[in-house]
């Protein structure tokens, strides 16, 4: 029981005096990136599967 309070004690410790949290202003630009790249990569994504759809009706087309 002494070793699970003691984690827990440590643990508070660590993030409250040795984490380094970041300011508002560096959380928000790390949100902007974030939600920039994943608009990105899910336009990528919808282009590719667009392509892909496309081209295998075609091919399905000539054969059938």
């Amino acid at each position: 029981m002494n070793k699970i309070k003691t984690y827990f004690v440590e643990t508070y410790n660590e993030l409250v005096h040795k984490v380094t949290w970041p300011k508002l202003s560096e959380l928000q630009s790390s949100a902007v990136v974030v939600m920039v790249a994943s608009l990105i990569i899910s336009v990528v994504v919808f282009l590719m599967d667009f392509s892909f759809k496309e081209l295998l009706s075609l091919i399905y087309g000539l054969f059938y």
